[in-house]
């Protein structure tokens, strides 16, 4: 039967055969809006309004300008290992910091540890610790989700870690080791049962800037990072660059982690220690100390500077589906999340209270419902 006589047998006209066939093909898209390299859906810029707020929360980053701490003492009846201060990017170096922690207690024989805080850091090194056959206790005034690492933005970002002025040699090479490690480790866990996904991250400027100094120093931690030209993105700013990296929700994730721990057989008590005497009376051989901004009583750290940070956030939005850094004044960002969408803005060097700002939440909401109104269709 040739395809004429088919055609008239089954009574389908040559032209809705012909227009089902282009159905198949992949649209052409004006501008290149939508060709994106990770997602396949269109830019949908998210509904942000002061009445749609569902909930302004605040949080103290634990920042030293000299960066974190990753170091053992030895006492005369147990080793002492310190893993705080991590600024703005706890919860993305987390695993590294970890491992790092851990191989100072490589050659201790009896290998039972205690654990001090029971935020991000804590967790993580715990379940280093588990993994190595390690039996660990998690001491901690505050357990999630009732933990500074909650309220973490958590999009994967090595930043707010240091002050580049007070950059060691040293420190440069720890920071770079921890964020490879962790970066590799997030990867393994990508899924909803740990609240990680990939997701495009976009940093909106009208200047002509660099990319973030993070990203030029760890280029392999960044795929697709690139600038973009006006027909390439829908931002009302004169400058885009463009980076694919992971989102970590806090919620799920460090609820998940501490099950994690739970069931391999680790323990928590609920106990705050003050003054590193205190730590005498516990049996374990290895502390580690994990206690983030409370390491500045505990061990009496004076480099450690309160850095307060506040977000509110508007209901989910699943179309939403990008992360956006800058767009207009003060440090502006947007992470989608299953929780709400967050914006924040704020970076309150050496502010100690927890108390929202009304007016720091107007602004950042306001300003992010500038930028997201004058997106492009």
């Amino acid at each position: 039967m040739t395809r004429r006589e088919w055609l008239h047998a089954t009574g389908t006209p040559a032209v809705a055969l012909a227009l089902g066939a282009c159905a198949w093909r992949r649209p052409r898209v004006a501008d290149g809006l939508h060709l994106r390299p990770y997602s396949r859906l269109p830019f949908h810029p998210p509904r942000i309004s002061e009445d749609l707020i569902v909930r302004t929360v605040t949080g103290l980053r634990p920042f030293r300008p000299s960066g974190f701490v990753v170091r053992a003492e030895n006492t005369a009846t147990r080793r002492l290992i310190h893993n705080y201060g991590h600024g703005g990017g706890g919860v993305t170096l987390s695993w590294g910091c970890a491992h790092l922690a851990a191989r100072q207690a490589a050659d201790v024989a009896d290998r039972r540890a205690a654990v001090l805080g029971c935020g991000v850091i804590g967790l993580s090194t715990a379940r280093v610790l588990q993994d190595r056959g390690w039996t660990v206790t998690i001491y901690a005034r505050d357990l999630p989700p009732d933990t500074t690492s909650n309220v973490a933005g958590a999009l994967w970002s090595p930043t707010s870690v240091f002050d580049a002025k007070a950059l060691t040699p040293g420190f440069e090479a720890q920071h770079a080791e921890a964020a490879r490690l962790s970066h590799r480790a997030f990867q393994t866990l990508v899924g909803a049962g740990y609240g990680v996904r990939w997701i495009e991250q976009y940093y909106l400027d009208d200047r002509e800037t660099e990319m973030p100094s993070y990203v030029r120093s760890l280029p392999d931690l960044y795929p697709g990072a690139r600038g973009l030209l006006p027909r390439e993105h829908p931002f009302p700013v004169a400058h885009v660059r463009r980076v694919i990296t992971m989102m970590i929700e806090p919620n799920i994730y460090l609820r998940r982690l501490l099950a994690d721990f739970r069931q391999a057989g680790g323990s928590v008590v609920v106990r705050e220690f003050r003054h590193i005497s205190e730590i005498d009376a516990l049996a374990q051989p290895v502390i580690f100390n994990c206690t983030g901004l409370g390491a500045a009583i505990l061990v009496g750290d004076g480099g450690l500077i309160p850095i307060k940070g506040q977000t509110s956030f508007v209901p989910p939005d699943a179309e939403v589906d990008f992360a956006t850094i800058g767009g207009g004044p003060g440090s502006l960002y947007m992470f989608p999340r299953s929780d709400g969408i967050l914006l924040g803005g704020t970076f309150e060097r050496g502010v100690a209270t927890l108390n929202a700002d009304p007016k720091q939440t107007e602004r950042i909401v306001r300003s992010h419902q500038a930028l997201f109104d004058a997106m492009r269709a």
